[in-house]
Formats: C-alpha cells, structure tokens, sequence
C-alpha cells in the first residue's frame, strides 16, 4: 500500500511539535517529509514551506488545512478536525490558516526559501506563542 506523504518545515519549532506528537499517534499509512531534507526545486520547496502539502497515494496534493486535516485522519483524533472542512467554518479556518501560514513563513525566510540558508534559521515560529507576539505577527 502507499503512503500519504506530509511536507512539513522542519525548521518552525511549532511545526516540529506538531509532526512529532503525529508521528506517535498517526498510522502506518503516512510518512512525513521534511521540506528541507527532500531533494525538490527550490521553487516547489518554498511552495511547500509556506502552507502543509499532503500527497495522498492516488497522486493528489492537498494544501494548507486540507493537508492537515487530512494528516490527522491518520490517527484516532481525526473527526476533531473534520468541522474545519464544513462549508461556513471552511471559509473563516482557511482565511486565518493562510494569514498565518504567510506571516509565519515571513518571519522564518525574511528574504525568501534558500535551499542553503536553513540552518541559519531563527527560532521564531514557537509553540509558546503569546498574545503579544501574535499581535506582533499579525501587524
């Protein structure tokens, strides 16, 4: 059988977190990559950098919360992400997912995804993320 793929930014802490606690509770039918370890274009690497891709087995990619959700049907806690796919919540989870995902691909690649900067990258994306910084990101 083939495995879903995850690309996710191994560089964002918060990211990380996330793959690590779904690594431990997802199936054996989903594999995640590291954007940074994958021998892509820098093109389709920056893509895959500023939102979640998920490749299901028959080919196609998922993006951005569709990627996620699709990721934690892999695991017993799926059907808590599955309202953020009804039509009404869609338009409002996507809206915030994208503002996010945008301004925090900002302020891990200030100039731009280049393939060799990676390891100089801030630890900028956390999971301890205040009120304060969040206001921060937002403006």
């Amino acid at each position: 059988m083939t495995k879903e793929t995850l690309y996710y930014d191994g560089t964002c802490p918060l990211c990380r977190r996330e793959i690590s606690h779904l690594e431990k509770i997802a199936d054996k039918n989903i594999r995640f990559q590291d954007v940074h370890g994958s021998n892509m274009d820098p093109a389709e690497a920056e893509a895959r950098l500023k939102f979640l891709h998920l490749e299901t087995d028959s080919g196609e990619v998922l993006k951005g919360l569709d990627a996620n959700v699709a990721a934690w049907q892999h695991t017993r806690w799926g059907f808590l992400f599955r309202p953020l796919r009804w039509p009404v919540i869609r338009q409002i989870a996507d809206v915030v997912y994208g503002y996010w995902a945008v301004k925090r691909f900002e302020r891990l690649y200030p100039e731009g995804y280049r393939r060799a900067d990676t390891s100089s990258q801030q630890d900028t994306c956390n999971s301890t993320t205040t009120t304060d910084t969040m206001e921060r990101m937002i403006r």
